[in-house]
């Protein structure tokens, strides 16, 4: 007998006999390096391998322009498994193009690691590029292993030659990123060698046959670059001295702030400034750790740039810093302790990293276990530094009643925000995300008002908020909302006038960072 149901027409959606498509969800990433591996690309084929296998791709995770060496910036990754383990996501399948776009961690178990995780909920994981089938069969597993080497391998093989191609790049006289520093400037050549243009902040050459150099900047920051370090050799002027008179005289720094102690001295210790190119000070290769390599492991052409220091007065300065950071003993790093708290009758991290003889506090720390215990050794009872304990368990009972604050404000004005409970990091609209740092108040020998930033590298949000809390560390006096295109991670003083550059990102409220996520229709916003 003729079965009836073959000429039938089936409903979208359901196949032929009634049964509801597989609910999945599609992972695709994109670093820079292949065309072959855009995000579209990836779709086409997992879309392709969905309708062969009855399943409706119902969610999309991305990550665009994204390395896969760890979960570090792949938002669309770390969503992908918040949604799993927090239940239920709305599909049993997760499709990936292969195992590289899964990523090319350095360490295999890790990228079993986060499949295991995925698997324990009870959602398969498919590569619907690969010759294998994942069935958890030996062989698949056997195959699977090797891939992920495979993928490991490859940013590790692009790592060395990156590396040995900038090596020979800077053996040949050009620069290798970043900024050019205060005197300086970066000009930009052609594939002939001949000058282009000079790149400002931010610019990068567009073309792989281009190379950038350095050369002497205008003729009154060569001027000041040079009477510093007359000041330090000569006069006997530490940084911070130098920092004061150039504040004084309103020079800025070559991003328009006033100057510090440290980038002063990061003027007195370049050897760009005697047209020397130096590299791999520091390593961070495939984002490991970040190591600082010693001198024999620095690449170095010498006289590759036009110098604007005479060569005699920059080894001057270097011979003074070197005897100055000179490895102590511990009985020398007491005495040198001792003679201070004689000096001022007290002791604080702060006083420690201000005083010009003295090793830093985080020195202090790691000789001797504590502050605190080198505290007792030299006879110091350091009632004020269990003040700071109390006021520090204060401020880390605000900052989620503040995070919540900032939630409702966003939540109230119509914007969407999705909270990491682990690390407080905000994503406001799925598109930026925001950070909450509270900073101390703290009061100079003098009266003075000072905050120190510390910032979560590890977050990387696109702004920064820093609360800056009142004189008695109650209530919070203002805000600062920092961009990270414009800010780095490094650690930030802030006293109560900044120059006019910071203090264009203070403010009483956070009404400027509500006022960012409200979301608008587009007839109003046209």
């Amino acid at each position: 007998m003729p079965d009836k149901r073959r000429n039938q027409p089936t409903l979208p959606g359901l196949s032929s006999d009634d049964t509801p498509p597989v609910r999945a969800a599609q992972y695709v990433r994109m670093s820079t390096e292949h065309q072959q591996y855009s995000t579209e690309n990836q779709k086409d084929v997992i879309v392709q391998y969905a309708a062969r296998r009855g399943m409706e791709i119902v969610r999309t995770y991305a990550d665009h322009g994204r390395s896969g060496l760890n979960l570090e910036g792949r938002e669309g990754f770390q969503e992908l498994l918040r949604d799993i383990s927090n239940g239920n996501p709305g599909y049993e399948v997760l499709l990936v193009y292969d195992v590289s776009r899964w990523g090319r961690y350095q360490d295999t178990d890790e990228s079993a690691y986060h499949e295991f995780l995925i698997r324990k909920t009870g959602i398969r994981v498919e590569y619907c590029a690969e010759q294998f089938n994942n069935d958890g069969s030996m062989t698949s597993n056997i195959v699977k292993h090797l891939m992920r080497f495979n993928a490991g391998d490859y940013s590790r093989v692009l790592s060395i030659k990156v590396f040995q191609g900038q090596c020979r790049l800077i053996g040949l006289g050009f620069r290798q990123g970043g900024m050019a520093g205060y005197g300086l400037r970066r000009m930009l050549l052609d594939q002939h060698g001949e000058p282009q243009r000079e790149l400002k902040i931010g610019d990068r050459k567009s073309l792989q046959t281009e190379r950038v150099i350095l050369v002497p900047g205008p003729e009154e920051e060569v001027a000041v670059v040079q009477q510093m370090y007359r000041l330090f050799v000569l006069d006997g002027r530490s940084e911070s001295e130098i920092a004061a008179w150039l504040n004084r005289e309103g020079v800025k720094t070559d991003l328009n702030v006033p100057w510090s102690r440290g980038t002063v001295h990061q003027v007195l210790t370049n050897e760009k400034y005697i047209g020397n190119n130096v590299f791999n000070r520091t390593s961070f290769k495939l984002k490991q750790q970040r190591t600082r390599n010693p001198p024999e492991l620095w690449i170095r052409a010498e006289g590759a740039f036009q110098a604007i220091v005479d060569p005699e007065l920059f080894h001057s300065a270097q011979t003074i810093i070197a005897e100055r950071d000179r490895r102590f003993t511990d009985q020398e790093m007491l005495d040198l302790l001792a003679g201070l708290l004689r000096e001022l009758g007290l002791l604080s991290g702060m006083i420690i990293d201000e005083a010009e003889a003295l090793p830093s506090s985080g020195a202090f720390r790691h000789r001797f276990g504590s502050l605190l215990r080198a505290y007792r050794l030299v006879g110091y009872d350091p009632g004020r530094d269990y003040r700071y304990i109390e006021i520090n368990r204060q401020l880390r009972r605000l900052h989620p009643e503040a995070v919540a604050q900032m939630i409702a404000g966003i939540e109230g004005i119509g914007g969407v925000v999705k909270h990491d409970p682990v690390t407080d990091l905000l994503t406001v609209n799925r598109e930026f995300t925001v950070s909450l740092v509270i900073a101390r108040h703290r009061e100079t020998l003098t009266g003075s008002s000072r905050w120190f930033i510390r910032f979560d590298t590890g977050l990387c949000p696109d702004i920064s908020v820093v609360a800056r809390m009142a004189p008695g560390n109650a209530a919070i006096r203002d805000y600062y909302l920092l961009p990270a295109l414009l800010f780095d991670r490094k650690p930030l003083r802030l006293e109560d006038i900044n120059g006019a550059f910071l203090d264009a990102f203070r403010f009483d409220d956070l009404s400027f960072l509500f006022a960012l996520a409200r979301r608008v229709r587009l007839r109003e916003a046209a």
